[in-house]
């Protein structure tokens, strides 16, 4: 048996430098975190055990101080905050804020903004908070209910597959022959790095496990890109979801992990596989393999 990790998984420097700032805070004074800092509990539990307050909405704030996550917000949400008589710290990914530029530019420019993502994730909610007219796709059904524009301006959600990203483009501009599109990549190459060796891995693999919170975007865009080229994918938050039948008859095992899966988590999953392995349970459950996915 053998046991691969991608060549690109796990924390991206965004979601380093996001904890990293939340960690400094704590020392110094109290902070609530206006949603989940990044999308895993592992994370954000940490974080809560250095007094952290995590809330999902402004008005359960206590803490004169509040932070951005580093999904990002609008100037709108934050205005709201400062209003309320908060001091804002923005952890905000600078590739998040490269992105809400790119939005920017393409208003200022007059395009009609499209943004390629989930249209409930927060970060999409921050990228579109300052638009007063704009749409969200990701689907082929989602861009025939457009409504025609002389332009279009897209741009997208950072977590994002590229490939799919550039198939829905060139459908709206296959949708709107007459109108002009134009595309900013906004995709972060973090993401880019992850899938592409996401791919890699699953062709040389009988089962690839894919770490992550349930949640999070990226965590389940890598499970379906590495879905398309290999039947056994499960996708798991940490090392006590690990179930021995799922490798059974398995010669080659791929790890991959979202971009806010933390090193120590990725180890101890390698370590439970290895271990499970060593111990030969594997073809000890009569259950043949199944595929557990994350849709919410």
């Amino acid at each position: 048996m053998k046991i691969l990790r991608a060549t690109h998984l796990g924390m991206c420097f965004g979601v380093r430098d996001a904890i990293a700032l939340a960690m400094e805070h704590s020392e110094n004074e109290k902070v609530t975190i206006l949603g989940e800092l990044v999308h895993n509990e592992t994370v954000n539990q940490s974080l809560r055990e250095k007094g952290v307050e995590i809330r999902h909405h402004i008005e359960e704030a206590t803490t004169s101080t509040v932070m951005i996550t580093a999904h990002g917000a609008s100037e709108r949400a934050i205005t709201d905050v400062k209003n309320r008589g908060h001091r804002v710290i923005e952890a905000t990914c600078p590739l998040v804020h490269f992105a809400h530029q790119a939005v920017r530019k393409l208003t200022r420019e007059g395009y009609h903004s499209i943004i390629i993502g989930k249209r409930d994730h927060v970060e999409v909610r921050g990228l579109t908070g300052d638009l007063n007219d704009y749409d969200v796709v990701l689907s082929e059904k989602d861009i025939m209910n457009l409504k025609e524009h002389s332009r279009f301006g897209v741009a997208s959600q950072t977590t994002q597959p590229i490939d799919k990203v550039r198939t829905l483009v060139s459908l709206i501009q296959r949708r709107f022959p007459k109108s002009e599109v134009k595309f900013i990549d906004t995709v972060c190459q973090p993401t880019k790095q992850r899938q592409s060796a996401a791919i890699e891995l699953a062709r040389q693999c009988d089962v690839v496990v894919v770490i992550g919170g349930p949640h999070s975007n990226n965590t389940r865009e890598l499970a379906a890109t590495c879905r398309r080229f290999c039947e056994r994918v499960v996708q798991i938050q940490d090392a006590s979801e690990l179930k021995p039948f799922w490798f059974y008859n398995a010669q080659t095992v791929g790890i991959t992990a979202g971009t806010s899966t933390p090193d120590e988590v990725i180890d101890e999953v390698e370590q439970g596989i290895f271990r499970d392995s060593k111990l030969n349970v594997w073809t000890q459950e009569s259950q043949p393999p199944i595929i557990v996915t994350h849709e919410d």
